[in-house]
């Protein structure tokens, strides 16, 4: 169920009422339905509040308050866009009483909707169950023969089998089940957070991906080159970053922690180099639990890095 986002959660400090320049990101926000968008720089932000998927793959819990806890922190952000460039909030899709997958569809349905009114749709989730109610509203927008590009920032291949139920750990093997036109590149894979079995699904299914040490041992250049020629294949991208990818340092609050995790600059610099892109579509975080937070610095972190998300899909990086 879509449900409108509650105007309390999007407040900060006010330095002018009048001066665009000193605006903060709480006083850009809008709050509508999905409209058409004139000059094609408008981002929608879409919450997903769901955690059954961590529920059913044996995560710890707190992962469906993310959405909010994020948009609190985006909030204050200041905001450094020109003036065409807009932000439209248009609410949080509830994952109610378990059923994960019709939560999914609905997901699909809105960031379907979002593309189609040439806006960039940026979701805060929830566990990466996410990313799967993302990518049929991606898939949906583009048709079924688009070469799609999934690229995946996370410490885990998340290509666990399903027959028994989907989890946040099978998104991209359902997606390679049943899409032969969709790619995946996985950034920061763990090589002690993956199973043999993993490893040999994920070469089975022709899956690029660079490890954390590989990631932390090289020039980031090294990295980046491999996004550019795994990019240059695709149609389109579609970006997903499951938090737990973060040193557990930086990031505890998280659903899964990784002790080898990546420095959130590196992550910051795959998210500007791939939101960037002009075959870039669209963004999810996942993964963000501030029940777990310390000091709630996961948290906003996580809206740290989906800022620069916004604005690197709007062309408004900064370097």
């Amino acid at each position: 169920m879509l449900i409108p986002s509650n105007e309390k959660y999007w407040s900060g400090r006010t330095d002018s009422e009048t001066d665009r320049a000193a605006f903060r990101m709480h006083q850009i926000i809008q709050f509508s339905e999905l409209k058409e968008s004139a000059t094609n720089k408008t981002c929608a932000l879409i919450g997903f509040s769901s955690e059954e998927g961590v529920r059913r793959n044996n995560g710890r819990l707190g992962a469906a308050e993310g959405p909010n806890a994020l948009r609190n922190e985006l909030a204050k952000l200041p905001w450094r866009l020109p003036a065409e460039c807009q932000i439209v909030d248009v609410g949080t899709v509830v994952c109610e009483h378990g059923q994960l997958e019709q939560a999914q569809a609905e997901l699909g349905t809105v960031v379907q909707k979002s593309l189609l009114h040439h806006t960039k749709p940026v979701i805060l989730g929830g566990g990466h169950e996410t990313a799967y109610g993302h990518y049929t509203g991606v898939r949906d927008f583009l048709g079924p023969d688009a070469k799609l590009g999934v690229i995946n920032i996370d410490a885990h291949f998340d290509l666990r089998g399903y027959d028994e139920q989907p989890s946040s750990g099978t998104m991209f093997k359902q997606m390679l089940d049943v899409d032969p036109h969709v790619d995946y590149l996985v950034l920061g894979i763990q090589e002690f957070g993956n199973t043999d079995a993993l490893f040999a699904e994920a070469d089975a299914k022709g899956v690029t991906y660079v490890t954390e040490q590989e990631i932390s041992t090289s020039p980031l250049d090294d990295t980046l080159q491999k996004i550019q020629l795994f990019i240059d294949k695709q149609d389109a991208i579609l970006l997903t970053l499951c938090s737990d990818v973060l040193n557990s340092a930086f990031a505890p609050g998280v659903s899964a922690p990784s002790p080898f995790g990546l420095d959130p600059l590196i992550v910051r610099s795959f998210i500007q180099t791939v939101a960037s892109h002009k075959k870039t579509l669209s963004f999810d975080i996942s993964e963000i639990n501030p029940s777990l937070d310390h000091h709630n610095q996961t948290v906003k972190l996580g809206a740290y890095l989906t800022n620069e998300a916004i604005y690197a899909l709007l062309g408004g990086r900064i370097t």
